[in-house]
């Protein structure tokens, strides 16, 4: 998939996974008014360039605004104006062709719990005491052939017992069960190997900039 591409599949299912108003068009790629602390809002650049991630520097001076620019960090370091920040963890734009598949069992004593609602699939994975192991969602893109991956989570003490990869296959053939062939997420750098070893394709850097305040 190209930049222009992934990128308005990536934002129309974050917004439906995440409750917010639908994305809006602009000049440089799109806008999600997310309304919360410390995130108030994004700006997406999918073809970014210094002149486009300067401008929208200089003029959005709300704290808690983020940018999201399809481009190394390193770059977008050197593009970005004072006020602006680059947080440590790249983020990695990624996808991949969905199909129906058997996930595994979960390991015993471990429970699966799934829900559907305003178009978003949770999945839930417990523990044997009862607490929070994994989880994950996805959500159709309203085109009926993508969907996207989101808060994909193992907790730590329930790492390594192959707890991701069974949130990740049954999202997916839950997905591919209602028609989308082509899936897509953002990755953090832990998250990487395990949507690697799957089958996901990386298509490129994904980089947060988050406004601070002026103090």
């Amino acid at each position: 998939m190209d930049s222009s591409a992934i990128t308005s599949v990536w934002v129309a299912g974050w917004a439906v996974n995440r409750s917010t108003s639908a994305p809006v068009v602009e000049p440089w790629g799109y806008r999600i008014d997310v309304g919360l602390p410390g995130h108030v809002f994004r700006h997406v650049l999918p073809e970014p360039d210094e002149p486009s991630v300067r401008k929208l520097c200089e003029s959005v001076t709300e704290p808690g605004a983020w940018l999201k620019v399809l481009a190394p960090p390193e770059r977008v370091a050197e593009w970005i104006t004072p006020g602006w920040t680059v947080p440590d963890d790249p983020g990695h734009m990624m996808f991949h062709a969905l199909r129906r598949s058997v996930p595994p069992a979960p390991p015993a004593g471990y429970t699966v719990e799934t829900e559907t609602r305003d178009g978003v699939l949770r999945l839930r994975v417990t523990a044997p005491d009862g607490s929070p192991a994994a989880r994950g969602q996805i959500a159709g893109t309203g085109d009926g052939r993508t969907a996207v991956v989101d808060q994909v989570e193992t907790s730590a003490n329930h790492r390594r017992r192959g707890l991701g990869r069974l949130v990740m296959r049954t999202l997916e053939t839950a997905a591919a069960d209602a028609g989308a062939t082509t899936g897509v997420l953002s990755a953090t750098s832990d998250g990487l190997g395990l949507y690697t070893s799957l089958g996901w394709r990386l298509q490129g850097p994904l980089t947060g900039v988050v406004r601070g305040t002026d103090d």
